[in-house]
């Protein structure tokens, strides 16, 4: 299930549990992406995390160029994301990645009907 959130309280849940939270965060915006763009058998966030650990990052940076490319494919539009993300990544700005990749996910949630 896609998933709305607090992109300020997942950077400082992140922060507070000392990236934790943003391995969690990392899985989950994986899964959400491949489901949101119709892909929902393409690597799954746990692999991709575990590929990012055993290659040492460098899966990272090509998880990180792939998700741009996803997006950009689903969104249609002349933004080119996957650059942007890669050289984020290899600088070691991945929560600015998750950060950007979060918000359009919040973007493409339904709002929530309150009572």
């Amino acid at each position: 299930m896609i998933e709305e959130r607090n992109i300020c309280k997942t950077i400082c849940l992140s922060i507070l549990t000392f990236g934790v939270y943003g391995i969690y965060w990392f899985i989950k915006i994986t899964d959400e992406i491949n489901t949101l763009t119709g892909n929902p058998f393409d690597t799954t966030g746990v692999s991709a995390f575990a590929l990012t650990i055993v290659t040492f990052g460098i899966y990272g940076i090509y998880w990180a160029y792939k998700m741009g490319e996803k997006i950009d494919n689903y969104k249609k539009d002349n933004n080119s994301r996957s650059m942007m993300y890669a050289f984020l990544t290899i600088f070691g700005l991945n929560i600015i990645v998750y950060s950007l990749i979060q918000d359009v996910i919040n973007k493409c949630v339904p709002p929530k009907l309150k009572f």
